[in-house]
């Protein structure tokens, strides 16, 4: 059995997005999802179109399906900020936090388990 703690954190967050997320968001949602976050976290929102140009997650098409799932799913919103009305940022909601949240716990059990 292997105590490396990201190895255990690894395991636990592969059951944890199973349980929480279900068959109905596939591996290019779940990383669309982590980089909406981390770029809102560094108060840096994505726009659609910054998004759909991701070309390493696919094609803009396939971005802009995968962006109506989470939206439609409720994992992110789309915000206008300012005047202009025509650009949409990509913010993740409550529910998304609150995944992440089991996540950081996850995380703390595996390092506390490799501690222990």
């Amino acid at each position: 059995m292997n105590s490396n703690p990201y190895i255990q954190f690894l395991k636990l967050s592969q059951i944890l997005t199973q349980k929480e997320l279900g068959q109905d968001l596939d591996t290019v949602c779940v990383k669309l999802l982590e980089l909406i976050t981390i770029s809102n976290a560094k108060d840096e929102a994505l726009t659609v179109s910054q998004a759909m140009a991701m070309s390493l997650l696919g094609s803009p098409a396939t971005m802009h399906r995968k962006i109506d799932i989470l939206r439609k799913q409720g994992w992110i919103d789309l915000v206008h900020e300012g005047e202009d009305r025509r650009t949409k940022y990509l913010v993740p909601t409550n529910k998304a936090y609150k995944y992440f949240d089991s996540l950081s716990k996850a995380m703390n059990k595996a390092w506390a388990k490799a501690q222990a």
